[in-house]
């Protein structure tokens, strides 16, 4: 149970994104504004990936007790989710060259601090619990 609770917000968040792109597209706010739906919607989902493994490795390393491994997995987890959104980025950019829907990418740019933040508290939470579960034993 204490898994799914720890990914239940993650999860969450990516239908709450998803289910809001789709909502505003199909009411064409996204069109009228200029922005393209396709675009946010497989970026909500590379931002959603990218946050899962990391969070993941992230996750996996506060159960080390060598305080530098943990620190190298935080540090390592941090670069591989941004060089995934930044070669996702790079991809979307060489494909569409000039037709590249910059409203968009300035959304998913927003997304990519969301889900950041989103993944830091959750870390926080787990560190404090861990913290909480090592102190000293009443005995």
């Amino acid at each position: 149970m204490n898994q799914i609770k720890k990914w239940s917000s993650f999860i969450n968040l990516f239908c709450v994104f998803t289910l809001l792109i789709l909502l505003l597209d199909k009411k064409d706010f996204l069109v009228k504004n200029g922005i393209d739906a396709w675009v946010l919607l497989i970026g909500n989902l590379v931002l959603f990936s990218a946050t899962a493994l990391s969070f993941y490795i992230s996750q996996k390393s506060l159960k080390s007790t060598n305080p530098n491994s943990s620190v190298r997995s935080l540090y390592g987890s941090f670069m591989i989710k941004f060089f995934l959104v930044a070669i996702a980025a790079f991809v979307y950019i060489m494909v569409a060259k000039k037709n590249v829907n910059k409203p968009a990418l300035l959304i998913c740019m927003g997304l990519y601090l969301v889900y950041t933040f989103m993944e830091v508290a959750a870390l926080q939470k787990l560190l404090k619990q861990k913290s909480h579960d090592a102190g000293p034993k009443n005995q």
